[in-house]
């Protein structure tokens, strides 16, 4: 049977045909959706994890009790997980453990596009690379026999364009895997004067891995009607050189890409005129076949910034530009993302950024589309907040700090960056947005939803007496809807010379309403409207960025889209003519 996939979907389904017993992850894009896919596969345990650290040592746990394991995440999301992958490349395996690394070219929804690539080759382990939504299946399961048959953990890179992408997939049968049976060994326990001859079966093992990738049909060479040009290419970027090249070029075409297949390359290049190579982000290729002697051609030409597609590496390497549609771009209105129409965040950040000498430091959430100065990573915004506020207090500037993340985030890795507040006695305000769920990457379940990934009844982690237990004095969650109880709170809390603690708690607008979020808050939703006779255009409403708000130059009016209002009231609290209310009102 054959079915449309993206590449996430068909990676959950290589997992579930390959046996896996265990699965984990952080939501992040483009990876979120291959554990969501995973859940639908009842034979393979699959939860959420509070961050990418811990979805991989709970992988790594379930790997040397004998299990097929997976953790998947996106590119930054390695960043964390990398204190246990390396020491895993020392260690390895028992039951085979891939780890899928999503990739975002064009930052189409991170902070920054780096090559995860050099991953592999710094942590020593084997990486993968498909090219479409087969591949994406079939080299999972290659992928958990390759990390059993040579003890390590195997890298699964993918990128954006391959996750969201569809393909034909061709659907097999699931191959039930017996769990390994568990022996204590000594490699499970890495002490130095162990890994010092972990690192001796490393070294060993990367040569095996080296001759592995020159004789795997994973790497194979496509002849084309000519041989003036060869191109050496993998993943997503293999399709953009087949679009622009045709048969008019010879492909050798990687799927195992770290450690390169160095000789099978040589060889290639000797057959072909001029040797290209078609990469996206780093020279991470071309680097390591310069280096081992063979000319090519590749980032002198082929950008290095951004995600490829035919059509730019046509005008990079053929000087082509494809006939498009012309239209005139200035006419184009410029329309960034915003906090959808009722977003709790907007009340809060409304607020806040009427506050004189605040430094707002974020870290990365739907909230990052409000106005802040500062955000850097997931956890970061209360840390750095801290670090802030201690210099502006050695110049005595007068400027206070307000840290600033989100429910999930805190759980992700904010609870250790707050208690660094806390024990160092920094006076900063630390506010906790809970939408009460994980709200940028789609609704996934978090520690204090209440439900776990198959959306059963968990464990409430309750952030208040989170911050309690840290030692925070000054606790108070707040409604950020009501404006005067928000400004009250900031004032309440920038009142301290210790730690300060807001938590703004209200379900993100999108949210599917749970039957405690319905005690809780109640049917909230309604729509509001604007009396065109009191409305005098003074524009105050339209400052507080609600997409459902239209401000018309002719008539000087504003105007609501009661299509997107829910009734939030902020733009009513903002109105002084009092001008908006509720439609049957």
């Amino acid at each position: 049977m054959k079915q449309l996939m993206t590449g996430n979907e068909a990676v959950a389904r290589g997992a579930w045909e390959s046996g896996v017993h265990f699965a984990s992850a952080y939501p992040g894009t483009p990876s979120t959706e291959i554990l969501e896919n995973i859940a639908n596969y009842g034979e393979i345990c699959s939860e959420w994890a509070p961050n990418e650290k811990v979805a991989l040592e709970a992988a790594i746990g379930a790997s040397f009790a004998g299990g097929r394991a997976i953790a998947a995440m996106k590119h930054v999301g390695l960043n964390v997980a990398a204190d246990p992958l390396f020491t895993l490349g020392y260690t390895g395996v028992n039951g085979g453990l891939v780890v899928v690394s999503a990739d975002d070219p064009g930052l189409h929804s991170s902070q920054d596009e780096q090559d995860n690539r050099h991953y592999a080759r710094a942590a020593k382990i084997g990486m993968l690379e498909p090219a479409d939504s087969q591949e994406a299946k079939d080299m999972i399961k290659i992928a958990l026999e390759l990390s059993e048959e040579y003890d390590t953990p195997i890298l699964f890179r993918m990128t954006t364009r391959i996750c969201h992408s569809k393909s034909i997939v061709e659907l097999g049968e699931r191959s039930e895997r017996t769990v390994i049976p568990y022996v204590k060994k000594d490699k499970f326990n890495p002490i130095p004067a162990i890994s010092r001859g972990l690192h001796t079966k490393v070294e060993e093992r990367i040569k095996k891995l080296q001759a592995f990738s020159n004789t795997t049909e994973l790497n194979y060479i496509e002849w084309g009607k000519e041989r003036k040009i060869g191109v050496v290419s993998a993943g997503v970027a293999y399709q953009y050189a087949r679009e622009v090249y045709g048969d008019s070029a010879s492909y050798l075409k990687l799927g195992f890409t770290y450690p390169l297949p160095i000789e099978k390359i040589r060889d290639f290049a000797a057959q072909v005129d001029e040797l290209i190579v078609i990469e996206e982000l780093d020279p991470f290729m071309e680097d390591a076949i310069r280096a081992a002697g063979i000319a090519c051609t590749g980032k002198s030409k082929i950008p290095i910034e951004g995600e490829l597609n035919p059509d730019i590496v046509r005008m990079a390497l053929l000087g082509e530009e494809r006939e498009t549609i012309q239209y005139d771009s200035s006419v184009v209105a410029k329309r960034p993302p915003v906090l959808c129409a009722g977003c709790p965040h907007r009340g809060f950040f409304h607020e806040l950024n009427k506050f004189k000498d605040v430094i707002i430091t974020s870290d990365i959430g739907c909230y990052g589309l409000a106005p802040k100065d500062i955000a850097i990573c997931m956890g970061g915004g209360f840390s750095v907040a801290h670090g802030a506020q201690k210099v502006f207090n050695i110049a005595e500037t007068g400027k206070r700090c307000v840290g600033v993340m989100g429910d999930s985030t805190f759980f992700h890795s904010g609870m250790t960056s707050m208690l660094e507040a806390v024990y160092n006695n920094s006076n900063v305000l630390l506010v906790v947005l809970d939408n009460r769920i994980t709200g940028m990457t789609g609704h996934q379940q978090n520690p204090g939803s209440g439900l776990t990934l198959s959306e059963e009844a968990a464990n409430i982690t309750d952030i208040a007496e989170v911050a309690k237990a840290l030692g925070v004095k000054h606790i108070r969650t707040i409604n950020p809807l009501k404006l005067s109880e928000v400004k009250e709170a900031i004032e309440w809390g920038l009142g301290f010379d210790s730690p300060a603690v807001i938590i703004t708690r209200w379900p993100c607008v999108l949210k599917r309403l749970t039957e405690d979020d319905m005690k809780e808050f109640g049917h909230y939703k309604a729509i509001n409207k604007v009396d065109a006779d009191k409305c005098i255009g003074c524009k105050l409403c339209i400052k507080t960025g609600c997409p459902a708000l239209e401000y018309h130059s002719d008539t000087k009016k504003v105007t609501i889209d009661r299509n997107q209002c829910v009734g939030c009231d902020v733009c009513v609290q903002v109105c002084p003519k009092n001008a908006i209310a509720r439609e049957g009102n």
